[in-house]
Formats: C-alpha cells, structure tokens, sequence
C-alpha cells in the first residue's frame, strides 16, 4: 500500500466522514498487500456488515479491528480517526481535556484512555537502533521531594534519554523511565537502544563504566558552558517544556513511559513536510500493533479509572 493519508483537514473530513470509509481505509492499512485470514490463510474474502470479512475458503468471519488497538472498541471508528488527526495535526500534541472538548465527548475517562492507546501505538516494534556518536543522560521528573538527595527519590521518574549526533544538529532520540540508576539498567538500556559498536557519550557516573561493546567516551568533570553532551541536554530541555506546556505538568510517574513514546515519536517525525504523515504513520501503527488491554493502563491506585468505552 503506497502512502495514502490526506493532506488537510478538510480533506480528511471529506474522506472520512462515515464509518465504512473508515473502515476501508482500516482494512488497507491492516492488510496493505491485502486480506490474510488469520485462520487458514486464504486471501480472499467477501465484506460483510459491521467491519467484518468472510473467508472464502474456510468461511472464518475476521474483524478489522481484531488484534489491533481498536480492538473491543466501543466508539465509532471516525472518532478514533479524528483522535488521531487531532493528536498528530498539533505540532505539540494535545492534551485528554482539550481532545474531549474536540471530540465532543462527555467522559474524559473515555479520552484519557484513547490518548494512552495511542501513546502506546507510538512505539514500532523492531524499529532501527541508535548509532554512530549517541549522547545518553539521565534526568528526572516530578514535584520537589524533601528528605530525598542526588539519585535518591520518593515519587520522581527517573528518565534516560539517548540523543543521535546528526552533524552539528540531533538525529533520532530514544528515552525510558527507569526504576533505579543502576549498572544493570543503564546498561540495559543503552544495549536496547543503541548498536553494538557505536560510540557512546555519557557523564561520570560510576554506574556508567565497564560498559561493553561500545567505545565510551565517560567524562567525569563538566566544566561550566562544556558542550560535551549539549544534543541529549536539549532535548531534556524541550522534554520538560512540552510536559509543562501542552499537558501542564500533570503527568504521574506510573504513566510516564506513555508520554515519553509520544514525545519521542514527534521528535524523530519532527522533519516531516506534511503533518498528515504523521496521521498514517500513526494509524498505520494502531492498525498492525496487538491491542492494549484495559488492564494494562489502569492505575493500580485507582486514581484515574478507566472507562471501557474507549
């Protein structure tokens, strides 16, 4: 399937103005080289009513929506499509409060959980690693804690970030919430994010040395105005921005790793002509992705508890 996603949004509101058009446009981005029944194989099919395909050969009914993110969903799949458009179209993201009032919605549970959904389809699996010269950095997030000195910390997130040295600018970025800042998980990290071989960039911290497989370039001291990691500290700069900004700070630690995928996936796109683009690379992700369960979003406090709408 070539990329096909519209260009303004008056051309989406023509494409995608019922629920059929939406479906088809589903179904191509589900099966781009077309219908694969996940039963027997067959690849033909008849459309039935309801986003539903039957098999020819073995007469297994298959849902466009099954084993996607739009899986067990009980909004229309234009509004899914307009979520989208919406989320992708601003240049800085849109917060659950300002999506609801977009969309119409009277549960903000609703858009909260659709938000999160997408988040969570931000992430391609099996995506290219970081190479070449990589910064990598840690910071953190959340409210001023008392009692709590350097790395030690009550309710904030600890965040690491790598950032890709693209001549004098920045290439890509990966970023992770991360339970301590041990040996094992910087080290884990960077393993997952960046090729073997590349040479990584990091500060003094202990926890950073004996580090394989790279060539590691560690400086202990930082002299004031040093740009030795300036690349990964602006964009722990501009993380912190986007989070005070479009989303006011309200983000807890136990759904940090949701916004960090979002924050990652407008950065790496950041380039990119058309903000339609965006919208298809999106909805193609939420269409070829496993569905995200009720479960796995919910707060095990109950804070914010999820509505099953969505």
């Amino acid at each position: 399937m070539n990329e096909d996603y519209p260009r303004t949004l008056p051309e989406f509101e023509q494409r995608f103005g019922d629920e059929e058009a939406c479906g088809q446009y589903l179904l191509r981005l589900r099966w781009p080289q077309g219908f694969h029944c996940p039963c027997c194989g067959g690849t033909r099919s008849w459309i039935l009513s309801g986003g539903l395909l039957l098999c020819r050969l073995c007469r297994y009914q298959a849902s466009v929506t099954a084993g996607t993110v739009f899986q067990d969903t009980h909004l229309a799949l234009s509004l899914w499509l307009r979520a989208m458009w919406q989320v992708t179209s601003h240049k800085t993201g849109i917060s659950a409060l300002g999506l609801q009032r977009v969309l119409g919605l009277g549960s903000y549970k609703t858009v909260w959980t659709l938000l999160h959904k997408l988040r969570r389809a931000m992430v391609r699996p099996g995506r290219d690693p970081l190479r070449g010269v990589v910064e990598v950095d840690e910071t953190f997030w959340g409210r001023e804690e008392k009692g709590a000195d350097g790395r030690f910390r009550q309710s904030k997130s600890l965040i690491i970030v790598a950032a890709e040295q693209d001549g004098s600018g920045i290439g890509r970025i990966r970023l992770r919430s991360l339970a301590d800042a041990s040996r094992k998980s910087l080290h884990g990290f960077i393993h997952d994010t960046i090729e073997a071989g590349s040479t990584v960039r990091t500060a003094g911290l202990p926890a950073y040395s004996q580090l394989e497989d790279y060539v590691h370039i560690r400086q202990i001291a930082q002299p004031r105005q040093n740009s030795y990691l300036h690349r990964v500290h602006r964009v722990i700069s501009l993380l912190k921005r986007w989070l005070m900004g479009t989303h006011q700070g309200a983000v807890s630690q136990r759904y940090i790793e949701d916004y960090l995928n979002e924050f990652a996936f407008r950065f790496n796109r950041r380039k990119s002509a058309s903000r339609g683009k965006l919208f298809y690379r999106l909805a193609q992700y939420a269409a070829q992705l496993e569905p995200t369960t009720l479960a796995s979003i919910k707060d095990h406090n109950n804070l914010w508890p999820v509505d099953s709408s969505a």
